[in-house]
């Protein structure tokens, strides 16, 4: 069943567009996510089905009664705002039964109730505390409290870990991830942050000029990008050019220039059959490449291809190299598994074989005007941006 319903919503502010004909469902009882970097419109949106914004155009459903021109306090909707919002004369049990109080529920039940929410998350022994005498992960459990505790059919939540340390972010995922299992009802949550929408999702957007350009699970967006766009905003991915010079059964092969007039060979399963001839892009995630000093046995469904380390970040977790093959910049990430005081990870400048399975690459559609786009994603994520430094 549907909570929510977007049928061709459009803001536009003066001659603007914010947000651009969106069509979208969100589930009853799911834990949804609208991801993209700033401007994009995700907020605007969250803004429209919360009633702070009327949309230009189109229409909001909540469930099966229309809410598109509805006053906000009439919407069963709250919502968690960045900054918390508490009120800083009132104690934490106050702030939690203000909304409540305006209802004029009977003291009994907003007694009753108050605690309900406080246990759930956690505040219970700190109910006589006032905000400014707790922590920013604190506040943001009572600012849950607060709104959870009105019984809404839907919570907006707009980049509530903003202002949180990493540690304190995500922590508080978790607690979010057990706060919407025990309550039940649906999550909607903005952010720009990648790990926090593929960790705490059931279903998310990535949204890019007002526009959704996917939507789905977090792994079937991650594992197989619809766009230039969606690859590089979630996650980090290689680009992979080539013309096919062979169609099979089950994979291609491809022909790929290296930007100073060689070609590498590789293979490559597909989704919709190219024609021999055709130019096609593929994604390539960084922690599906291996690298090794040694050429790797020839396998049929193995590609590999030869380069010079560039750079080499130490990330705790794993090693980012970045290997030159011709004029391309292929980034490899190499797990920790384990550590081998025997053998010595590959060094600055050396040469190195990249290599992974022929399944690992996915096929993305793509204009020849999506290259620049690509191009601008790289700087802003960084691809260009390496720690440059030499051997000591």
């Amino acid at each position: 069943m549907a909570d929510i319903i977007l049928q061709n919503v459009s803001k536009d502010f003066g001659s603007f567009r914010a947000v651009d004909g969106v069509n979208l469902t969100i589930n009853s009882g799911e834990l949804f996510s609208f991801l993209g970097p700033s401007g994009c419109g995700k907020t605007t949106l969250l803004r429209m089905i919360a009633g702070f914004e009327i949309p230009s155009d189109g229409s909001i459903m909540l469930g099966q009664t229309e809410i598109t021109d509805q006053a906000p306090y009439k919407r069963e909707v709250n919502t968690i705002f960045q900054n918390y919002s508490l009120f800083p004369h009132m104690n934490l049990y106050d702030n939690v039964a203000f909304g409540l109080r305006v209802k004029k529920v009977a003291k009994a039940e907003i007694r009753d109730r108050v605690h309900e929410m406080l246990k759930l998350v956690k505040m219970e022994d700190q109910a006589q505390k006032f905000p400014n005498q707790i922590s920013g992960g604190q506040k943001q459990r009572i600012a849950i409290a607060r709104a959870l505790i009105n019984k809404p059919r839907v919570l907006l939540l707009d980049e509530p870990l903003a202002a949180l340390d990493l540690k304190l972010r995500q922590h508080m995922l978790i607690e979010l991830m057990n706060i919407h299992d025990a309550v039940g009802i649906t999550f909607i949550y903005v952010t720009h942050d990648q790990s926090e929408a593929m960790s705490i999702s059931d279903r998310l957007a990535v949204m890019n000029k007002g526009r959704i350009v996917q939507s789905g699970p977090p792994d079937d967006i991650y594992e197989r990008p619809a766009s230039i766009f969606s690859a590089y905003f979630i996650g980090d991915t290689n680009m992979i050019r080539g013309e096919v010079t062979a169609v099979h059964e089950d994979y291609l092969e491809l022909n790929c220039p290296d930007g100073e007039g060689n070609y590498f060979d590789i293979d490559s399963c597909f989704q919709d059959a190219p024609e021999v001839g055709e130019h096609i892009m593929l994604s390539l995630r960084p922690e599906k490449i291996a690298i090794s000093r040694k050429k790797p046995k020839e396998q049929d469904d193995i590609n590999f291809v030869k380069g010079q380390i560039e750079d080499i970040l130490y990330l705790g977790t794993h090693t980012q190299y970045i290997v030159r093959v011709g004029q391309l910049k292929f980034r490899v990430f190499s797990q920790h598994k384990r550590v081998y005081f025997d053998d010595e990870a590959p060094d600055w400048e050396e040469e190195v074989w990249l290599f992974w399975h022929d399944s690992d690459t996915w096929q993305i559609d793509f204009k020849e005007s999506d290259i620049l786009e690509a191009e601008e994603l790289d700087e802003v994520s960084g691809m260009r941006r390496y720690l440059k430094r030499g051997k000591s």
